[in-house]
């Protein structure tokens, strides 16, 4: 009996723990400036992100080393349905697709964090970006394969 109270409970709670949580790009201010570090094997990553105007955020990625540029990836971020989405799409630097439009949806948001879930096919699952000092930023990644990439970025 208590076995099928928890899963009815459970199964009852599991679209309010789906939705996303209330949020504007106004929330996301502290992710303003230019950042960079590098993550290893020589590469150098960099991104670059607007001020939030009229709903929405943006911001441009580039990865670099041993003297090319490997990679460029926009993202956007915009307010939608009292919350927020983004989308993201690398390109090799010859500017040919190096991945189709992947969506996310919010996942979670603090103080100077903010964690992202995809809501569609591509190369990551999961992304989060910190702000733990007011000169680091930091990028944790899940990829597809369940495997993670973390990144140190410091203010440019």
């Amino acid at each position: 009996m208590l076995r099928t109270l928890c899963a009815a409970l459970l199964a009852a709670a599991a679209p309010w723990g789906h939705s996303a949580p209330p949020a504007t790009v106004a929330d996301l201010a502290w992710m303003t400036g230019a950042w960079a570090g590098s993550i290893g094997g020589g590469q150098t990553l960099e991104e670059h992100w607007l001020e939030p105007a009229d709903g929405s955020v943006a911001a441009v990625v580039r990865l670099t080393g041993d003297g090319v540029t490997s990679m460029v990836e926009f993202i956007v971020i915009r307010e939608t349905d009292a919350s927020l989405a983004m989308r993201i799409q690398q390109w090799n630097a010859d500017f040919s697709p190096r991945t189709a439009p992947q969506t996310f949806a919010l996942s979670a948001i603090g103080e100077r964090r903010v964690a992202w879930r995809a809501d569609s096919e591509g190369p990551m699952r999961a992304l989060t970006y910190a702000r733990p000092q007011p000169d680091r930023f930091t990028i944790d990644v899940e990829l597809a394969d369940g495997s993670a990439l973390h990144a140190e970025l410091q203010a440019r």
